[in-house]
Order: C-alpha cells, then structure tokens, then sequence
C-alpha cells in the first residue's frame, strides 16, 4: 500500500515529467535578452554559456532549466523573481556551493536537480527549508562524506540520487529521517562494506529501490539490511560478490521484505541448493541473475524462493538443466534463457543442455524466452508441465531443427500457447500436422529460415485460432488453392520475399481467408497473377505488392485489356505498389477504393495518368510517386487526390516548367499546408533547357496570366449561368419587392396618384424605432431639435405613450399617427427582438400597403447590407438616396446630418 503521502509526492514525480516532455515540442516563445526559450510555464535556459541567473523570464515559469552553462553559484536572491517554481535543473555546471536560503525563495520547489557539478559538501543547513522537495539528484559531485543530518527536513522526499560520487559509507545520518524515502541511489561509490549503524537512519523508512551497483563491496555486516524499516528492491549488479559472498549477502536479506533483488554481473558462476536459502522467508518476486557466466545450477538451488515470479537468467554460460534445476519455482510467470547456455565445443562430444521435464515445475509459467542457444533440437519432454505457456520464442534457438514433424510440439500440448517464434533456426520443411498440438496458438512466426516447399495446407492443421503467419524471408513457397483453406480466422499474412510461386492459380489461394486485414506479397518477383485474386477479401486493409514485376498487367495492350486485380477492396486504407516497372495505370483501377489512405507508387515508369484516375480518392491522406517519369502535374488528374493530402512525395521526377505543365502545381504548392519533404532541393526543373535544375517551387507563374481565347468563352458562359442563377434567387427571395415597384409604376403610368395626407391631419413628425439600449442616443438628438424648431414633434415611446396602455397597441396607434417613419439602425436594432419581430414588420407593412415612402433609415453605424436584409428584411436599394442618412463621425458635418433629415422629414410620402 502506498501512502498518501507518497501518492502526492508519485504525482508530483508523474508532473515533472510532464513539465520536461512540454520542453521537447518545437514550438517556442523566444525571451528577448536571456535567449532562454519558454513555452507554457516551462523555460530552457540550456547550452547559453550563462554565467548567472537570467532576470527578464516571466515570473510565473514552473520550471527551469538550467543545464550545461558556466554557472559557479545559485543566489537565492537571484530566484526571488520565480517563486513559483516547482521544478529547477541546475545541472552540468561548475556549483561548488548551495545556500541555504534557495530554497526561502523557492517555497514551492519539489525537484533540485544539480547532478555533474562540483559540491563537494554538505551542512545540517543546506536543505533546511526544502520542506516540500520530491526529489534531489546529487550525482557525478564531489561527495565523499556526509557528515550530520543534511537531510533531516526533507520529509517529503521520496527520490534521492547520490551516485558517481566518492562516498565510503552508507551513513547518510544520525537520526532517523526520511520516512517517505522511495529510491536511494548510491551506485559508483566507493562502498566496500554494509553496517547496521550506517543504514539506521533510514528504520521508518520503506524503500521501493536501493541502488548500490558498481561498489566494491567486500562486508554485509549481521543485520545491515534489518535496520531499515522495510526494503523492497536491492539492486547489487556489478559489485563482484562472488558465490560465497552472494549467499552471504541472502542470509543478511533473511526475514526482511525484500522483493526485487538484482545480481546482474556480479560474478555468481554457480549455484548450489544453499546460495539462495537465506531468501526462504522472504517474498522474493524478481530476481535477475543475467550476464554472471554462470555455469552451474545445482538441484533445488531455486527451492527456496516460492513466491518468485521473474527470473532473468539470459546471457550466461550454463552447462547443462537437470529436470531438478527449477524445482520450487511453481509461481515463476517470466523466465528469460536468451544465451543462457554454454555454445557447444565441435571437438567434444555433444552433451545435453538440456533434460526432459526441465521445466515441469513451472506451472504458472507465461512467458518463455530461449533466444541464441544454439540447441540440438526439440525433445519429446523438452516442454512438458507448462500448463499456462502463453509466450515461446525459440529464436535462433536450434542448430539443426531442420524438419517440424507432427511429433515436434507434442511437449505443447498441454499449454494454452498463444505465441511462438521460430525465425532463425533454418527450418527447411513444414510437415502435415505439426502444429496441431497448438490450438490455442494466434502468432507463428516461421520468418527468415530456409523453409523451400509446396504449402498444400495441412500444414496448418489445428490451428483454429490462429490470427498471424509470417513466413517472409524463406526460401521458396509455391501456393494451392488449399494453402489456406484450414484456417479461415487468419488476418494478418506475411509472404515477402519467399520466391512465390504459382500465386495465379485458380481459385485463387487467398480465398478462403475472409477476415484477412494485412496481406504483404512484395518481393516475390511476381509477374502473373488474375484479377480473381484477391476475390473475397472485402477486410483487407494493408495490401504490400512492391518490388515486383507487374507492369505487363496493367497495360492496355494486355491480352484482354487491363487486369483489375484491386476490385472489391472497399476496405483498403493502405496500398503499396513501388517498384513494379508501371509506365500505364488503368483510369479506373482505384474506384473502388472509397477508404483509400495511402498509395504508394514510387520508383515506377509512369508518365501521364488518366484524368480520373484519383477521382474517388476523397480519404486519401498520403500519396508516394516518387522516381518516376511524371512530367505534368495538372490540376484534372490531382486536384482530388491533393484535395485532402497530408503527405506528398513526388521527388525525383523530371518535372516541365512551363505554364501548362506545373503552373497549378507551383500555386497549390505555395497555399498548402501538406508536408512536402525535401521540396526546395529534390523538386526540379528537367525541361525547358532554361529551367533545367531550377527549384519547381520558384518558378514564375506571371507569363501564365494572359488568358486564352476559349477562356473568354468560359467566362461568358460562366456569367450567363451566374446571372440566370441571380434572376431565379432574386425573384424567390425579393419577388415581393418587385411587385410593390410594378405596382407603383403602373399607378404612375395610368395617372392614378395617392392623395398624401394633410400635415395636419398627422400628430407627430416622425415615430422613432429604436433598440432599448440606443434610448440614450435617441433623446439626445432628437429632443433638442424639438426645442429649435417648434413645428417638429418626434414620438419617443418613453414620452409619449399613454400610460396604462397596452405597449402593442400603443405602438400600432403611434405609428398611424406620425407622418414618417424613422429606423434607428445599429446592431442593437438589429439584436433586438420585439423592434425585429413587431415594430419593423409592422411599419415596413403598412407602408406596402398604403404605398407610401414614409420611411427614414439612419445608420449610426457600418451595418453591412446583407445583415440588415438578415435581421429586418430591408436592403437600401428600396429606398430613395435622401431617405438614407449616416450619423457622421467628425462634430463640424452635425449640422449638415441635421439639414439633410429635416428635408427627408419634409418630403412627400407618395412614392412618386
């Protein structure tokens, strides 16, 4: 269980690094003067030469990072400014000193990181007030000797690193402290002995990882590891201890909670039944035992180490495993023997690595590692008693394994296998059955061996729920329609490289394989095959046919046309087809492939495609034709493929500059944002002479702008279409406008003439619509023109309405009694919902209606046409020029604004 405490101090450990992998993204906010580079509340301050602390970063960074410069000291003053930081990495410079007061200034500081400096000491004062420090990273100083308790205060460090220096002892202090201590590394010492005095200090602690490699050490004094509280990991690799020392040091971790123990290389070249029997009353879970020569495991010598669960035992010399060697080792689910064992002498007679029912004791063994060992072959018993065998990998495991039999697996049987690898051991033939032990199986991997056969399909027998077959890089496969037909499950089928043969053959051999996903066929020299072959597999999603021989196939001087072997992929998302010799594409060879993410066409002969040929390509997001013999780059035959491109590669092709070959590619290029590599050095011009060499990117496109004779044609066309679609949207939209103005016109031409109103027959000059929130406005302008001229008389519904009326009504009656209609035009009118969905519509209605030009448009503001048609219906084309008034900016033209309303208030409502 893991404290709260030290839950809080994990999750600052987790936020630095988080904070670290924010400094590794390109984009950057340069400072101006420290050159420091900050983005977010991370600054790196790195590699500057900086001789002090910079002054101009923002005061609320989180992190700084201060490595590899020329700093000698930390003034505490200095950091004042950064009160807020969290993380500080001074490492890599020549600080030979550290203040007491850092950490006074740094209240929030939780990792200190000064590791490849020059401190040489430290005081009971040195860390007094780095009460919330997480972690200290001291390595590669001048430390020889802790003297005192400098790390008293630090109750909340969980990570204290104080390798690659010179300490002698472990006695890190007096008195016990750091009690949420995680990781206590002291490798690269100069330790040569472990007392219980020295590890006092640490009695209340629980350490996850104690890291003494690379220390001479030569003592384990009785009790040394009892007097911390509780030890989980112990790392001792390096450290030279020898059988003799080795079981000492198990007897010193006797009754302690140790969990993780690693031994690598230090020199263990045997084990007997009594090297580990000090560890019988621990937990022991991990123990490595890599890289220590040894050569010796003695019966029972794991017999006390019931709880482990991963033993590493890979690059060692062992002489022979006796079915005894594993005893005890019930809950092992790891077991690592890559290059364990002794490579065999050719001048002595072969032994056996290895006895039947080795592993019978590995009961809850998961996963088996036996890479480079060079063994004789598979027994009969080589793997029996593995019972929850998930993961084989026999790797270049076997010298002669040259045949697999129905009898090689049988040791299998019993395991609920998954996985197994068998690459590299020169298997020269399958035979029917010999994976039929392996029911469970989902991966075989039977890449890179010699395996040269005709796969008739029993050779895959049993195998009902295999997913994966590799076998690329063989030396030859020749196919039957019944390759495949035993396992229907397969999804991913690996064939690169195997000299195919016979991939023509009908029906085709892929057949069977509904739930294929991933199929690589690349080279295989394949030069023949039907368009029936890859029939049924609508799941395919990852076709590789590069390096093959396919040009033939696609020619329309092929016998009977073009061959479309791609037809009914509807799922495909990747294809590849470089290198195959093609100088002609089908226009239709890619219409069916709606999911399309990928074509690779690279290193290929082509030159024109077809102009259709990428026009169902609306998901294709990379497009590889490089090294080929494209010339044009024409917006017909591009422009969809390019439409949501990520990826292009298209150098080294002997690209045209002229006009009508590239001069849409040049502008495409110059306004997209798809990753082009390498654009400026391998996108050249070929043709004309002038331009051969030149960048494509650079090239001129000003001759290209004087337009042809049929693009006058084009542009007529285009206009008399453009102005047909106006008419039609004009009359769906305004053909209530144009009716109004018929029906003005024809008044005036048959001489019918409203009679306009008596002024006083009217009680108001005008009625103002106006937002709410313009009322201000309103009565700041409008009532002193009131007081100047006394025959005017505004409605201000603030003022005028009667009161107890209903607003509605009030409104209707107002405007019936004023003889123009002012609009108050703002964005608030526009915003306003009762002047958009009552006042405007009533007023506007009934000046249709009684045909009267009445209304008044005052602008305070720029109000686009399209939004004032959005918002109100109106558009200032249906009013006359002096009806429409803009309230102007400068203070002199108020007068002038004043003189221009009162003549459009003076003037007659008829609309003639």
């Amino acid at each position: 269980m893991v404290s709260c405490c030290q839950s809080k101090v994990m999750s600052r450990h987790l936020r630095y690094h988080i904070y670290s992998l924010l400094g590794l993204f390109p984009f950057w906010i340069l400072c101006t003067s420290s050159r420091c580079a900050v983005r977010h509340q991370v600054a790196d301050c790195s590699h500057l030469k900086l001789t002090q602390i910079p002054d101009d970063l923002p005061a609320n960074i989180t992190v700084l990072n201060l490595t590899h410069n020329q700093l000698r000291r930390l003034p505490p003053a200095n950091f004042t400014r950064y009160s807020q930081l969290i993380v500080l990495d001074g490492g890599f410079n020549s600080i030979s000193k550290l203040e007491p007061e850092l950490c006074q200034s740094l209240p929030l500081l939780e990792i200190l990181n000064l590791q490849h400096n020059e401190l040489s000491q430290l005081s009971d004062k040195t860390f007094l007030f780095c009460m919330n420090l997480a972690e200290l990273h001291l390595m590669s100083n001048s430390i020889q000797k802790i003297q005192n308790n400098p790390f008293q205060n630090l109750k909340n460090l969980v990570k204290l690193d104080l390798s690659h220096n010179g300490l002698s002892s472990t006695k890190l202090g007096t008195q016990l402290q750091l009690e949420n201590l995680q990781e206590l590394l002291l490798s690269n010492n100069k330790i040569h002995a472990l007392r219980g005095e020295e590890l006092d200090f640490l009695g209340n602690s629980s350490l996850q990882r104690l890291e003494l490699s690379s220390n001479k050490i030569t003592e384990f004094s009785p009790g040394c590891f009892h007097a911390i509280g509780k030890l989980f990991g112990l790392s001792l690799n390096n450290a030279q201890l020898g059988p003799s020392l080795t079981e000492k040091l198990c007897l010193e971790l006797s009754n302690t909670s140790i969990q993780n123990l690693s031994l690598s290389n230090v020199q263990l070249y045997r084990a007997s039944n009594t090297t580990f029997i000090g560890l019988k009353q621990t937990n022991l879970t991990m123990l490595d035992l890599s890289r220590n020569s040894l050569s010796v495991i003695g019966n029972g010598s794991f017999a006390w180490l019931p709880h482990l669960e991963y033993l590493f035992l890979e690059y060692n010399n062992i002489q022979h495993l006796s079915s005894r060697s594993f005893y005890g080792l019930a809950n092992v689910r790891y077991l690592n023997l890559r290059r364990s064992f002794a490579k065999q002498s050719t001048s002595l007679p072969t032994l056996s690595k290895m006895d039947d029912f080795s592993f019978q004791w590995l009961n809850c063994l998961e996963y088996l590692n036996m890479e480079d060992n060079n063994f004789a072959g598979i027994k009969s018993n080589m793997f029996t008693g593995l019972k929850k065998l998930k993961y084989l990998s026999l790797a270049d495991a076997f010298s002669s394994l040259r045949t697999l039999t129905n009898e090689t697996f049988v040791s299998l049987a019993g395991s609920p296998l998954l996985i197994l690898n068998l690459t590299k051991n020169k298997i020269s033939k399958i035979e029917g059955g010999a994976f039929s032990w392996l029911g469970h199986l989902r991966v075989l991997d039977l890449g890179l061996n010699e395996i040269g056969q005709e796969l008739t399909g029993q050779e895959w027998r049993g195998l009902e729920n295999i997913v994966e077959i590799y076998l690329s890089y063989n030396k030859y496969l020749e196919l039957t329609s019944n390759s495949f037909a035993l396992v229907p499950s397969l999804q991913r089928l690996m064939l690169r490289r195997v000299a195919l043969k016979n991939v023509a053959s009908s029906p085709s051999p892929f057949l069977p394989l509904l739930n294929l996903t991933i199929l690589d066929l690349s080279n295989n020299n394949i030069a023949n095959i039907n368009d029936d072959l890859l029939k049924g597999l609508e799941k395919l999603e990852i076709l590789d046919l590069q390096h093959n021989n396919l040009a033939r196939l696609w020619k329309h001087a092929n016998p009977g046309g073009p061959v479309q072997f791609l037809k009914g992929l509807s799922h495909l998302h990747i294809l590849n087809l470089e290198s195959n010799g093609f100088d002609e594409i089908p226009a239709e060879v890619f219409k069916d492939l709606f999911e399309l993410k990928s074509i690779s066409l690279g290193l290929n002969n082509l030159n024109i495609l077809p102009p259709s040929v990428f026009d169902n390509q609306v998901s294709l997001k990379s497009l590889n034709l490089q090294k080929n013999l494209i010339t044009s780059v024409e917006k017909n035959v591009f422009g969809p493929a390019f439409k949501n491109l990520s990826n292009l590669d298209m150098r080294f092709n002997p690209f045209d500059c002229t006009c009508e070959s590239i001069a849409w590619f040049v502008n495409w290029i110059n306004g997209t944002h798809t990753n082009i590599s390498e654009l400026s050095s391998h996108y050249l011009c070929n043709t004309p002479p002038q331009y051969h060499g030149f960048p494509v990117m650079l090239f001129d496109l000003s001759p290209c702008k004087d337009s042809a004779p049929f693009e006058l044609l084009f542009m007529i066309n285009t206009s008399i279409l453009l102005i047909f679609i106006f008419i039609v949207l004009l009359i769906h939209f305004e053909g209530w406008r144009i009716s109004f103005y018929w029906n003005v016109s024809v008044h005036r031409v048959l001489g019918y003439k409203e009679i306009d109103r008596q002024p006083e027959q009217f009680e108001y000059a005008a009625y103002i619509i106006h937002a709410y929130k313009d009322r201000d406005w309103v009565w700041e302008h409008f009532s002193p023109m009131e007081e100047n001229d006394q025959t005017l008389k505004f409605c201000l519904e603030e003022r005028d309405f009667e009161a107890g009326a209903l607003e509605l009504e009030a409104i209707v009656n107002s405007i019936k009694r004023s003889r123009k209609i002012i609009f108050v035009i703002t964005q608030h009118l526009l915003k306003d919902p009762l002047c958009k969905r009552f006042k405007v519509h009533h007023a506007v209605q009934q000046a249709i209606e009684q045909n009267l030009d009445s209304i008044i448009l005052i602008f305070l503001e720029e109000i686009p046409d399209y939004k004032l048609n959005h918002a109100l219906c109106l558009r200032r084309g249906m009013f006359k020029s002096h009806c429409i008034l803009n309230w102007p900016v400068q203070k002199e033209r108020i007068d002038a604004f004043h003189h221009k309303l009162q003549v459009a208030l003076g003037s007659r409502n008829s609309a003639h």
